[in-house]
C-alpha cells in the first residue's frame, strides 16, 4: 500500500519522547513507541499541499578534508555477502575485548562540541574515539588535550558516518547518546545482525537492488560490486517496510497515485470537512464501484461514504509519487518510486513514509534497470521522465530486489557500522530517529 506520509518535526518538545527515555531500555527492556511520536507528524495530504519545489539535498559532507576523510571508510562490497560475513566475525572479537576491559569511556558535556571548543569533556571524547578505533592513539595525544583541534573533528566524522548520522563534526546530545549506548548492546546487535546477513549471503543474482531499511540506503550491485548507493525514505514505525523477496519487471513514469482507505479515512475526510475544494486543488478524483467519476459534492463528507468510493491523483508535480514508479510483486503492494519532497533525504531520521520507498536521485536508478531493455538509452529515460506523459516500459530482463533490515555489520577494511533498530527488531529502539 502507498501512504507515504511526510512526518514533519512540528509537535510541541513536551510530548515527544526524550532519547533519554528511549535509551532506558537498552538494558534489556524492550522500547514500545508511544502515539507521541506520530503526533509530531504532517499528514499525507498536508504533505501534498506543500511546495513541489524543494531543492534536492545533495548528499555531500562539508568541503574540509575530514569530511573526505569520513567518506573515504565507505566500501563497495555489497552488504549481502560473504566478506560482509567474514569482515563481521572478525569484527566481534574486538567488541568482547573492549567489553573485558569495561566498555568504552562515556562521553557528557551540557554544550555542544565542535572545532575549537575547550573542555573538559574533549579528553574523554579523544580516550571514547581511540576506544572505538576512530581515532589513532598517537593523535589522540597530540595538541592541547583538552582542545576540540582537527583530529578530533576527522574522528568525529569518522564515528557519525558508521552510525548514519550526517558527518557533520559536531558532537551534540544525539551523537553523545549514541556514542553512550554500551559495548554490550553493540555485540549483541552485531551477533544478531550476522546470523541475518548470514542467511542472505549466496548468490543473489548479476544485477540486483538491495535496500537496508534501518540505514534507509539502496544499493545497485553488479557482478559482485556496489556501483551505486541511494538515500531513502522508508516506512515509518506504525507502518513498516516489509522484509521481501522479488524482481523489478516494468517502470511506471507518470503512475497516478491510488490513495489507500486508511488515509481517506483519517486523513482526506476530516480535510474535506474544513477545505471542500482540496479533492479539486490537488487533482484527486473519485471513482464509484463502475468506474465513474464522482462530483465531490455528491459525496456526505460527515459520514464514512467517501471509503466506499476510489480516489486517484492524476499525475503531475504534486502527485506524490512525482515522476516514477519501482514496481516488483509483493503481497504488501510496496514499490520503489520519486516524491517532490526531497528535502526529506537530507535528514538523519528518513522514516516518514507508509511502507514505500522514495529514491533519491531515481533517475540513476531507472536508468541503470532499463540499461539492457532495448530503446531505453538514458536519453530516453531523461525525455520520459521530463516529458509528463503517462508510459509503461517493461524490463527485458526483471532486476532482482531484496529488502531487508539489517541495523550492524562491518566491511572487509574492519569498520564497524550501526543504525538506528528503528523497528525494535534488536531490542535497542531508536536513538537518532527522534531528532
Amino acid at each position: 500500500m502507498e501512504i507515504d506520509a511526510v512526518h514533519r518535526h512540528s509537535a510541541p518538545k513536551a510530548s515527544r519522547p526524550t532519547r533519554r527515555a528511549l535509551l532506558a531500555g537498552l538494558a534489556g527492556a524492550a522500547f514500545v513507541p508511544t502515539a507521541a511520536f506520530a503526533q509530531q507528524s504532517e499528514s499525507p495530504l498536508e504533505a501534498l499541499t506543500r511546495s513541489q519545489a524543494v531543492r534536492e539535498w545533495q548528499q555531500k559532507f562539508d568541503a574540509g578534508t575530514n569530511a573526505a576523510q569520513a567518506e573515504r571508510i565507505k566500501s563497495d562490497t555489497p552488504l549481502l555477502s560473504a566478506d560482509t560475513v567474514t569482515a563481521i566475525e572478525a569484527a566481534i572479537p574486538r567488541l568482547q575485548e573492549q567489553q573485558a576491559r569495561g566498555g568504552w569511556p562515556k562521553v557528557k558535556s551540557s554544550s555542544r562540541l565542535k572545532v575549537g571548543s575547550r573542555s573538559e569533556a574533549v579528553p574523554r571524547l579523544r580516550e571514547r574515539l581511540v576506544a572505538s578505533g576512530d581515532m589513532p592513539a598517537d593523535q589522540a595525544r597530540m595538541g592541547y588535550y583538552d582542545t576540540f583541534d582537527s583530529y578530533v573533528d576527522a574522528a568525529v566524522r569518522r564515528f557519525q558516518v558508521r552510525h548514519g548520522l550526517r558527518p557533520d563534526g559536531i558532537v551534540d546530545d544525539t551523537v553523545m547518546e549514541v556514542m553512550n549506548v554500551p559495548v554490550e548492546t553493540r555485540l549483541a546487535q552485531l551477533e544478531m545482525n550476522l546470523v541475518r546477513i548470514r542467511a542472505m549471503s549466496g548468490f543473489l543474482g548479476d544485477r540486483y537492488i538491495f535496500m537496508n531499511v534501518p540505514a534507509a540506503e539502496l544499493e545497485m550491485v553488479e557482478q559482485g560490486r556496489v556501483v551505486e548507493r541511494h538515500n531513502a525514505v522508508v516506512g515509518k514505525i506504525d507502518r513498516q517496510t516489509p522484509t521481501l523477496t522479488s524482481a523489478v519487471r516494468e517502470i511506471n513514469f507518470h503512475p497516478y497515485w491510488h490513495v489507500p482507505v486508511s488515509i481517506i479515512r483519517k486523513d482526506l475526510i476530516p480535510k474535506m470537512q474544513t477545505e471542500p475544494d482540496y479533492l479539486t486543488k490537488n487533482h484527486i478524483r473519485i471513482f464509484d464501484g463502475r468506474g465513474q467519476e464522482v462530483p465531490p459534492e455528491a459525496v456526505d463528507w460527515n459520514s464514512v461514504q467517501a471509503t466506499q468510493y476510489s480516489f486517484r491523483q492524476d499525475p503531475g508535480g504534486d502527485n506524490a509519487m512525482s515522476t516514477v514508479k519501482v514496481t516488483f510483486p509483493n503481497k504488501d503492494d510496496v514499490y520503489m518510486h520519486d516524491t517532490p519532497f526531497k528535502d526529506l533525504f537530507g535528514d538523519n531520521n528518513r522514516f516518514y513514509s507508509s511502507g514505500c520507498m522514495r529514491i533519491q536521485n531515481i533517475q540513476g536508478l531507472v536508468t541503470w534497470l532499463l540499461r539492457d531493455t532495448p530503446g531505453w538509452t538514458p536519453d530516453a529515460v531523461a525525455e520520459a521522465l521530463n516529458n509528463g506523459q503517462r508510459l509503461d516500459a517493461k524490463l527485458k530482463t526483471p532486476v532482482p530486489v531484496y529488502i531487508n533490515y539489517i541495523t550492524a555489520w562491518a566491511t572487509t577494511a574492519g569498520v564497524i557500522h550501526f543504525r538506528d533498530d528503528i523497528y525494535n527488531k534488536d531490542g535497542v529502539g531508536m536513538l537518532v530517529a527522534q531528532e
